[in-house]
């Protein structure tokens, strides 16, 4: 009778313990379950960098799945000679670049304006002070999600503020590398070119960054210079904010040829100090046939997508409320 009972306890135990390692394994697995886009990510992106030839190629897919009621607006903010967008996907968002010291201020009330409290992704793409000079005080003033930065260091003011600002907020800067991707609400990111090893030139340093949405692809590509532009084999694109503001030390004709966008977009600052965007490039631009507006004669530019067709906005209303911004004076001087 005792060996009958014992074996009827060891029964009951692993019977317990059977269901128990169920739910477990369950509850696991429900919280490690990616969302849907990383899922498609995952299942079909297939992604990869490589570096087998003379050029860096990464496979990227054409289209991603949008829902019917899914939408994506890119904010490019006048912030004089300087730049930053603004993207928001459903209810994600990005910032790549923060303007200018004296922009911080300006962008935080913008964003704010649009009813955004968090902010998912920062993209600081190289440490001049015309494209990360506000975004110490946008980190300190939202939510933050991810901070991705090249691997790189500088000793001025600015750059040790927006690391100050990243190290109160609790927050580690992300490891950025060529193929990696992550989601943006219906939209798959790719980081086509960033460069770690500190160059003489930071611009060639530029995190480069690939956004799809449903059947539309948009490219930004920081201040990354012609030199950048030979080292990868690049894919269509619909839009593409210009490299370093228009200048001709970037938008080489062939890297032009190879994108084929339908529309390029130039962040600069009305009668700036270094003639951006140069005459060189705008000849270029018209003789490819490729739309351009300008942050200089546009004011901010409003973006707008289902994933299918694209309604572009010009003289949106400014950061400071007004019709435009002027040229800002810069902290620290940019070739």
């Amino acid at each position: 009778m005792a060996q009958k009972k014992k074996g009827s306890i060891i029964r009951n135990f692993l019977i317990t313990l059977f269901f128990g390692c169920l739910l477990v394994g369950a509850s696991i697995l429900n919280e490690k379950a990616p969302e849907k886009i990383d899922n498609f990510i995952e299942e079909n992106l297939n992604i990869s960098a490589t570096n087998t030839s003379s050029l860096i190629t990464v496979n990227t897919i054409g289209n991603t799945p949008v829902t019917a009621d899914s939408k994506l607006s890119i904010y490019y903010l006048d912030v004089g000679q300087g730049d930053a967008s603004l993207i928001v996907a459903d209810d994600q968002t990005m910032l790549i670049d923060g303007g200018n010291n004296e922009d911080g201020d300006l962008i935080v009330n913008y964003i704010q304006g649009l009813g955004i409290s968090k902010i998912d992704y920062v993209i600081a793409t190289h440490p001049h002070e015309d494209h990360i000079g506000g975004l110490d005080s946008v980190i300190n003033s939202f939510e933050i999600g991810k901070v991705y930065m090249p691997q790189i260091t500088t000793t001025t003011s600015t750059f040790q503020d927006l690391l100050t600002a990243i190290q109160n907020k609790g927050l580690s800067i992300s490891k950025c590398e060529i193929g990696n991707t992550f989601g943006l609400g219906d939209g798959i990111c790719t980081i086509m070119y960033v460069d770690n090893e500190e160059n003489e030139n930071f611009n060639n340093n530029s995190i480069v960054l690939n956004l799809t949405y449903g059947e539309k692809t948009f490219l930004f590509m920081g201040d990354a210079e012609e030199a950048v532009e030979q080292k990868v084999q690049w894919q269509h694109a619909d839009v593409i904010k210009l490299g370093h503001h228009g200048s001709s030390s970037s938008s080489s004709e062939k890297f032009l040829k190879a994108v084929k966008p339908e529309t390029a977009i130039i962040s600069c600052g009305k009668n700036n100090d270094y003639g951006h965007p140069h005459k060189e490039i705008l000849d270029r631009l018209n003789k490819l046939n490729i739309k351009t507006y300008r942050t200089d004669t546009d004011g901010t530019i409003l973006l707008s997508t289902d994933g299918k067709t694209i309604e572009i906005t010009t003289s949106v209303t400014a950061l400071d409320g007004n019709s435009k911004t002027n040229s800002l004076v810069q902290e620290e001087t940019q070739e």
